[in-house]
């Protein structure tokens, strides 16, 4: 009985310890599943999506096309540019410009703008170069990260595309893209994919010192007249200046020629040149006031800014020979910019009000000018001062294929033609 008793307690305590090791069983299985609660607070793959290490660098360093776009604002103002571009180009310190004088279209109140906005070194190369200099500069300079190598350029409008066939250019949307005409003077105001932008045009017109000729020629006959003798200049080399080319191809309207043919304007030059009329020099602001060079052929806003500039002091009568030529100057940022950050800086600039505004105080005829008048934001004065389409209804624009017939002609046939090298005055 008693062995019974003690068998039945044994049995009892073996049962005891069997239930009592199943519990710690279990509760060995259950641990694990502690590591679902980090998986919900620390999830390592949703923080980096939520801010992409890709996203900031693209305002600043977009080494690719889909980067160029710049970050969307609603605002056309200098005030407007993206804060992250800004100090991008303080840390780069510099931009390079090139063919770019402070009284060309009232550039000075651009750079004004630049240096107090971004506080960085405004570095500016030979400002007596021509379009063809410009692209030329970015090829020699393509491995140069110096004060040589330019950031950003100004040139005429066959240079866009020209720019674009040698690999000169990076693209670059300003975030004002959408306030730039599609088309302007009847041309693309705008390359599609960014890689230059129409920023102003002119119109070719007569410039004329009246303290140093009597009676200001009004048409392309009388520049031929022999009281012009020794006084007729252009404002660049017609090799390599868009402003002298255009000069030149504009001669071949009234005649003979046409946009279509411009070997005209070439015989027009070799008479003037013969009748001893045209001055082979240069003409600059300097050469105007001295009488040096007393009748330019020179973009309107040019022309119109000597006068505000001379105030008098010579008077110089400006007019828009019929026909005659207009054309758009493009910028672009060079596909080797040691500073292209800065560059731009420089495009938004450009292309804000306050840019748009410089260049028409400074005569330019602004692309987004039609976009500032549906806003009404040109003060009343500046609108006052402009010249009046009327006086330049003649003015017809030449297409990219035209332009770039025309140059051919112009650059490989002035020295067989007109035969006279055009060296740069010192004013």
């Amino acid at each position: 009985m008693q062995t019974s008793k003690l068998a039945l307690k044994i049995i009892s305590l073996l049962l005891v310890v069997a239930f009592v090791l199943s519990g710690c069983a279990t509760a060995t299985t259950q641990a694990p599943v502690v590591t679902e609660a980090p998986a919900q607070a620390v999830p390592p793959t949703k923080a980096p999506a939520q801010v992409p290490p890709t996203e900031a660098p693209t305002e600043a360093v977009p080494p690719t096309e889909a980067a160029t776009m710049a970050p969307a604002t609603s605002g056309t103002s200098v005030k407007d540019i993206p804060q992250s571009l800004i100090d991008a180009c303080k840390q780069e310190g510099m931009v390079t410009i090139i063919a770019t004088p402070g009284w060309w279209a009232n550039y000075q109140d651009i750079f004004d703008t630049f240096t107090s906005l971004t506080g960085a070194q405004l570095n500016s190369l030979d400002e007596n170069a021509g379009s063809a200099d410009e692209l030329a500069a970015i090829e020699a300079n393509k491995g140069n990260t110096g004060p040589q190598a330019p950031d950003i350029v100004d040139v005429g409008y066959a240079y866009g595309q020209q720019g674009i066939d040698q690999g000169l250019y990076q693209p670059y949307k300003v975030t004002t893209w959408d306030k730039i005409p599609e088309t302007l003077l009847g041309l693309p105001a705008k390359d599609p994919e960014g890689y230059w932008t129409g920023g102003y045009y002119g119109v070719m017109a007569m410039e004329t010192n009246t303290a140093a000729v009597q009676t200001p020629p009004t048409n392309w006959t009388d520049l031929l007249k022999p009281e012009y003798k020794g006084q007729v200049a252009l404002s660049g080399d017609p090799r390599t200046s868009n402003q002298a080319i255009q000069s030149v191809f504009a001669a071949a309207l009234a005649n003979g020629g046409s946009l279509d043919n411009a070997q005209p304007c070439l015989d027009f030059f070799n008479q003037l040149n013969a009748a001893g009329n045209f001055v082979p020099v240069i003409a600059k602001p300097g050469t105007v006031a001295q009488g040096a060079t007393p009748i330019v052929l020179a973009w309107d806003y040019l022309a119109f800014g000597d006068k505000d500039t001379f105030a008098g002091n010579p008077p110089l009568e400006i007019t828009y020979p019929n026909p005659t030529i207009a054309s758009m100057y493009v910028q672009a940022i060079s596909a080797y910019a040691p500073h292209p950050n800065c560059a731009k800086v420089w495009m938004e600039i450009l292309h804000s009000d306050e840019g748009q505004m410089a260049w028409m105080k400074g005569y330019a005829h602004g692309v987004q000018q039609a976009d500032l008048e549906s806003r009404g934001v040109i003060p009343a004065d500046l609108a006052a001062k402009l010249p009046s389409s009327s006086a330049y209804a003649s003015a017809v624009s030449p297409s990219p294929d035209q332009l770039d017939a025309a140059k051919t002609v112009i650059t490989e046939g002035w020295m067989t033609t007109v035969g006279v090298e055009i060296p740069t005055a010192v004013p």
